[in-house]
Formats: structure tokens, sequence, C-alpha cells
């Protein structure tokens, strides 16, 4: 059975937009959580859906992507959810399967944090969800995860909320052989990827896991 990707255009910074041009493929579902939207006209795109409370589309980004026949998704102002997680949970409930949010690293840092905090959800574990800019991509992994990238990458692993046991990992310069990772050392931080893919695999815990790209 063929995989419904979708990707969702957050409204943080993208550092360097024909990397994040690449990510996109002409099969996916787009959709923009509300001032992301900019970001995908930017890009030359249009998202089938805008998701929240629309606060930050422009009247000339509504009016364009209205002209569009895109479907608005308007929740009220005052709610308990970023716009990102509406539009994350709607991408959930829609059945994508994987998902890569595009813009959400970088600029603010509780931004930033709160949706590294979004993956960390229980009921998607079973889901491949990423944060991807073309530049660095963040992901987390309850069990194993490949991360595709080129020789010279760096890959980090940082343990969230706890220790994290039984850590192995394959193709990178400095492996790990089920040893433990703690979240006060910083043992994980800045491997280097020696091929197109690197495994990562863990026993118990839950792992961030930042790809940066070299070129």
């Amino acid at each position: 059975m063929s995989q419904k990707r979708a990707l969702i255009f957050a409204n943080g910074s993208l550092p360097h937009r024909e990397s994040a041009h690449r990510l996109i493929d002409s099969a996916d579902t787009l959709l923009a959580a509300d001032g992301g939207t900019r970001h995908a006209l930017a890009l030359g795109f249009t998202p089938s859906v805008v998701i929240g409370d629309l606060d930050s589309v422009t009247p000339d980004e509504k009016q364009r992507t209205m002209e569009m026949g895109v479907h608005l998704i308007q929740h009220p102002a005052d709610k308990n959810q970023t716009d990102l997680e509406l539009a994350l949970d709607y991408a959930i409930e829609q059945g994508f399967d994987p998902i890569i949010i595009i813009a959400a690293l970088g600029g603010r840092l509780d931004q930033t944090l709160g949706n590294l905090s979004l993956l960390t959800d229980p009921r998607l574990a079973g889901h491949d969800i990423r944060l991807d800019d073309g530049v660095e991509e963040a992901l987390f992994t309850r069990d194993r995860v490949e991360v595709e990238g080129a020789p010279g990458d760096l890959v980090s692993l940082l343990p969230w909320g706890g220790e994290v046991a039984g850590v192995c990992t394959e193709g990178l310069r400095w492996p790990l052989d089920g040893e433990t990772l703690y979240p006060h050392q910083t043992r994980g931080i800045s491997n280097e990827m020696l091929a197109g893919v690197a495994t990562v695999q863990i026993q118990s815990g839950l792992l961030l896991i930042v790809h940066r790209r070299v070129s």
C-alpha cells in the first residue's frame, strides 16, 4: 500500500529556500499552519489546506489562497493549541504518514522547543514525523530509525527526559554499541555520517536525533 506523505509548513524560520524546496515531491499533500502559508507561497506551492486562527496570514495571502481554492480551517484565537499542533492533529486524522514539518526550527526558542515536544506524544510513536528546514532535520525514536544524508553530515543523539539505554549505531564515525546516554552529558553530540544512511537503535527511553546536512 502506498504511503500518503504530508508536508506541513510551520511559521518558523526557513534559512535556505532552495534546500527546503528539495524536500518537496509532486505527490506530497501540502498543509500550512497559519503563517506557514507564506513559506508555501514563497516556494511556489499552493497548500491544499490552511489551518489555524489565521492571525498570521496577511490579507493578500488569504485572498490568494481563497482564489486558488485552498480550504481554510479557522479556529478561535483563544485556543489551547498552537497552529502547528492543530495542523499536525489534522494530518494524523487524515491518515498521513510520514509527515515532514517545514520551518519549525529556529527563530523563537520557546516555539522551537514546543514544536519538538509535540513529537514526543506517545500516540505518535508509530508514525514517522520529522521537523526539517532543508538544512537540519530533527526526529525522535523509541526503537530504531534510519537517517538519510551524505558522508560528513553531522548527527547528534540527545536523550530526552531521561537516560536512553542500549544505544547502537551503524554508519557513524564514532559508533555506539549498547551504551547508555544521559541527558546531563554530551556524549552523543556531533557524530559524523560515513555513508548515505546511518542507523540508530535503542532499547529504552526517548532519543532526539538532530541531523545537519553539510552540503
